[in-house]
């Protein structure tokens, strides 16, 4: 199978039509969008244009998109809301994390942060693709050249599930691809000036990813 993987669309027009431009050149078979797919406004808008993309989409909220934003990734024919659900994509099984976001400090964000992730640890399988708008704490998550702005919840799950692949974006420094035991984190986001990642992926094998 092949992954078409971008986020922090911001809900930028050039953005969109990169993305369309990258969609026709490179004909994957899924497009995951790894949340940002808009900055606060015009959610009917920006989901109609990923809805005309000619293969199916996959996406979930990230901290720029408002709760609307699931009510129209659910609303379209051709997106899937990932948000804390399994969807198969020709036996590829992706599980999504929606609009979760690190907060250094105890709150009600941050026990429902846990609650979303201990769901999620249930549904995920080493064969798993696990999408979040942020990295995992440590893993292609720094700002300001070396502070970790990454998610602690995300890499408490990534390391207990260790799915194949775990697509994110949020650190727009930090677009890039590594490994983290046996998961493969690819930074997707395309605010930076790249185009996303392409991920290679078949159920078994060792994924093979780059970015565009």
């Amino acid at each position: 199978m092949r992954i078409y993987a971008v986020a922090d669309l911001h809900g930028q027009p050039e953005r969109l039509a990169l993305i369309r431009k990258t969609v026709e050149r490179v004909e994957p078979d899924v497009v995951v969008v790894a949340g940002d797919i808009t900055n606060f406004r015009g959610a009917a808008s920006v989901v109609g244009r990923i809805n005309e993309l000619p293969v199916p989409v996959l996406g979930i909220r990230g901290n720029s998109d408002r709760p609307v934003v699931d009510r129209w990734l659910a609303a379209f024919s051709n997106v899937r809301c990932l948000d804390r659900v399994e969807v198969s994509v020709n036996g590829v099984r992706f599980v999504g994390a929606g609009g979760t976001v690190p907060v250094p400090f105890r709150s009600r964000i941050r026990l429902r942060e846990r609650a979303v992730l201990d769901r999620l640890s249930h549904l995920l399988t080493p064969a798993s693709v696990l999408v979040a708008h942020p990295p995992p704490w440590g893993t292609l998550d720094e700002v300001f050249g070396s502070r970790h702005a990454g998610s602690k919840g995300i890499a408490r799950l990534v390391d207990r599930c260790q799915p194949a692949i775990m697509i994110c974006g949020h650190i727009h420094e930090r677009a890039g691809i590594a490994r983290r035991a046996r998961t493969l984190v690819v930074n997707c986001n395309v605010a930076g000036g790249g185009a996303g990642a392409l991920i290679d992926y078949a159920p078994g094998a060792r994924p093979e990813a780059h970015l565009l």
